[in-house]
């Protein structure tokens, strides 16, 4: 049975979060089930931050964040029906939609939700300064399955390298288990994305600060000669505590992507309801502030890929033509 469905709502339940009336009467709500990341990860901080303001925006809609392994895992519970959306990271989101080592998907999307330039940190008072300099040292790559090891794989083919023969990679089980990694010696780095990751901002935080390492401007471009899909993107100065400098990388933008037979009509309220309130969600969520229908149709590889029922309501607004 599908994960998207009606309930109604009895005298009983009206004292229930999922209660919901209009002028006296009882209104049926849409429970939709969001698939995210494990805990620690910038996927939970955003999916349920993306809950709260979207169940604020319509009352006839409840969205329900669940954690799961991250993109890797998402993409098959949406081709099996066992999520309605869930969260997935450029890189993954890309090979599925061009079938690289897979079958093509049929999945669409909701929203780009923020762009993920990737980096490494280190701790401030480490040796390491360049790419090059970890080499033969054990790094974080992210969690087991989630899109981070996947960019990190793009970035360092480029350079010529090889992720789990050139450096000692490990890969957590939790996203959140990185930092203290960093802090305690046990790696010398910890790799991720995104503006206001969570694991960026632990290390940043820590006793012993932090130094961000991103490819330099010639080692960007030989990357872009081999995977042009990625692109230049920049981290913003203050993205971090004592980051004083923005940062210049490259990644791609994450997606909320749906199963493929998510009605038309119940995509159309996601995204009004979504695009009515960016302004308040920007004002919970710094990253949020990139989910904008703009964005999302920038970022989008192909315009077919977006749900026809957000193509509907894009086209009200003048988004799309």
């Amino acid at each position: 049975m599908k994960f998207v469905r009606t309930i109604l709502l009895s005298m009983a339940l009206l004292a229930s979060p999922a209660a919901a009336q209009t002028g006296g009467k009882v209104i049926s709500a849409t429970t939709i089930s969001l698939g995210t990341a494990t805990p620690g990860g910038g996927f939970p901080l955003y999916g349920n931050a993306f809950a709260e303001v979207m169940n604020a925006a319509d009352s006839t809609l409840i969205i329900a964040p669940r954690n799961t392994k991250g993109s890797n895992e998402n993409i098959p519970l949406l081709e099996k029906g066992e999520l309605d959306l869930a969260l997935v990271a450029g890189e993954p989101a890309y090979e599925a939609f061009a079938s690289i080592g897979r079958a093509k998907v049929a999945l669409k999307i909701l929203t780009a939700i923020y762009s993920n330039p990737g980096m490494f940190v280190v701790r401030a008072d480490s040796p390491y300064k360049t790419i090059d300099d970890l080499v033969g040292q054990p790094v974080a790559f992210g969690a087991k399955g989630s899109g981070l090891p996947i960019l990190a794989r793009y970035v360092l083919d480029g350079l010529g390298l090889k992720q789990d023969e050139d450096f000692k990679a490990i890969y957590l089980d939790r996203a959140g288990d990185g930092p203290a990694m960093v802090e305690d010696g046990r790696v010398a780095a910890l790799w991720g994305a995104g503006i206001g990751w969570p694991g960026f901002a632990a290390v940043a935080s820590s006793a012993s600060g932090a130094r961000f390492i991103a490819p330099s401007a010639e080692e960007i471009t030989r990357i872009r000669a081999k995977h042009a899909f990625l692109k230049p993107l920049t981290v913003p100065a203050g993205s971090y505590p004592k980051q004083s400098e923005p940062i210049a990388s490259l990644g791609s933008w994450s997606f909320v992507l749906t199963r493929e037979d998510l009605p038309d009509d119940v995509a159309y309220r996601l995204a009004k309801a979504l695009h009515g309130v960016e302004a308040d969600f920007c004002k919970k969520l710094a990253q949020a502030c990139e989910t904008t229908a703009a964005n999302t149709v920038a970022a989008a590889l192909r315009p077919e890929l977006i749900h026809p029922g957000v193509t509907k309501y894009f086209r009200e607004i003048g988004v799309v033509k």
